[in-house]
């Protein structure tokens, strides 16, 4: 009953993966803090080692036994199967200890020493920096594209060697530039052997931008951000609509150890139902106030998806996204020293960097986020000394709004 495929995913995601029966007749999830689980026999402990050493695949509905809590447990097993109607196509998915652990189980396990990997900048400067000082370290070079820019993709598509990956944020961070999945995923497609298309959708996911449809092969998460969205813990994801390629880096995780933890999975499974409450209320807050900041004769620039200008960049949009988000950047007249004044004199939004969170969080790419940048990196990017990033909370937004007057007053 609870793992009915006709059940729509706001149903799915309250009754997936989870028999009460197993838990003494709880209607929630227990928390499993166990580190070890017995084997029923001998054999079923065989046969669960052949499996997770990939020496064996499952047969048709059989679900293997535990064995280890680094390799799996059972509030892992409930988060990942109520993950999955939340991601539209989805069929699979990986629940890990970061956002940064899912996406670099992700490049390791899909890229090999001579191998390429294409990535859109602006990005999350941990991914870069992933992919520039370690990946390259190991002979795996990376290839960067300024976001949004098609006909640079296509071109760095072509002259790649030996293309492993293509790894898309989308919109960028923190300059919310959009880059065409479906276009991307198009460009590959030719390709012997076709590289993996992987959207960071951190930012947009799983609620109004939906990759896997698009023909991407992962969606990756920081799901300490709209997933989780009280800012309390940390947590990664990795979803697919192949589970082969879960099914691959299950095996790296269970190297690495980084699976998230009994408590925390419980944490996050309790909140995947109002995901789309959350993302729903954060959008129609900053489509308001994005609207009314545009014309602030101290703002030079409002960065957000309904204020976009350039043609290429509104056709994305409008094909890409089911609605515009609850995140937005400002460009402030004055530079640091105006984004600095402006922070310090915001009364309800926190300076803090993170986004996601229900309550309104503000910072300075520039000297936080992305500070490991070069100038030449800065500019490439478009991280400019004014630039602030919003994460819009579900606050009245009446109150928000008048808080950014005031201090942009200030300033």
């Amino acid at each position: 009953m609870a793992d009915r495929q006709d059940l729509r995913p706001p149903t799915q995601v309250l009754t997936r993966g989870f028999d009460p029966s197993l838990s003494v007749g709880s209607a929630r999830p227990a928390v499993f803090r166990s580190s070890t689980y017995v084997f029923p026999s001998p054999e079923a402990a065989e046969r669960a080692f052949d499996l997770v050493a990939g020496r064996a695949q499952p047969d048709s509905g059989e679900q293997p036994d535990l064995i280890y809590s680094r390799f799996n447990h059972p509030n892992a097993e409930i988060l990942e199967e109520r993950l999955v109607p939340l991601e539209t196509g989805a069929h699979a998915a990986l629940v890990f200890n970061s956002g940064m652990a899912a996406i670099m189980t992700a490049l390791f396990t899909f890229a090999r020493p001579g191998q390429s990997i294409l990535y859109t900048v602006p990005i999350y400067g941990g991914t870069q920096h992933l992919i520039e000082d370690f990946l390259s370290t190991l002979g795996i070079g990376g290839i960067p594209v300024e976001a949004g820019r098609t006909g640079e993709m296509d071109s760095a598509i072509r002259s790649a060697k030996d293309l492993a990956i293509v790894l898309i944020e989308t919109p960028a961070n923190p300059t919310i530039v959009m880059t065409d999945i479906r276009h991307a995923t198009d460009a590959v497609a030719h390709l012997k052997p076709k590289p993996l298309v992987m959207v960071d959708n951190t930012l947009l996911g799983p609620t109004f931008q939906h990759p896997l449809q698009l023909g991407a092969d992962l969606s990756l998460y920081s799901a300490t951000k709209y997933l989780s969205g009280l800012s309390d813990f940390i947590a990664g994801a990795a979803i697919a609509s192949d589970p082969k390629l879960i099914r691959q880096m299950r095996s790296k995780r269970n190297l690495f150890g980084n699976i998230l933890q009994p408590d925390e999975c419980w944490m996050l499974e309790g909140r995947l139902p109002t995901v789309t409450l959350r993302m729903n209320r954060s959008s129609k807050n900053a489509e308001r106030i994005a609207v009314r900041l545009a014309n602030h004769p101290k703002i030079s620039r409002v960065l957000y998806p309904t204020l976009f200008t350039d043609p290429e960049q509104l056709q994305i949009a409008r094909n890409q996204c089911d609605f515009p988000g609850g995140m937005l950047s400002i460009d402030l007249r004055g530079g640091k020293k105006a984004a600095f004044e402006f922070l310090r004199s915001l009364r309800i939004a926190r300076n803090a960097v993170s986004l996601g969170g229900v309550e309104t969080l503000v910072c300075h790419p520039k000297t936080t986020t992305h500070s490991g940048f070069t100038e030449e990196e800065f500019a490439a990017a478009g991280v400019t000394d004014g630039l602030v990033r919003i994460s819009i909370g579900i606050e009245d937004w009446r109150d928000l709004m008048a808080d950014f007057e005031q201090a942009l007053d200030l300033i």
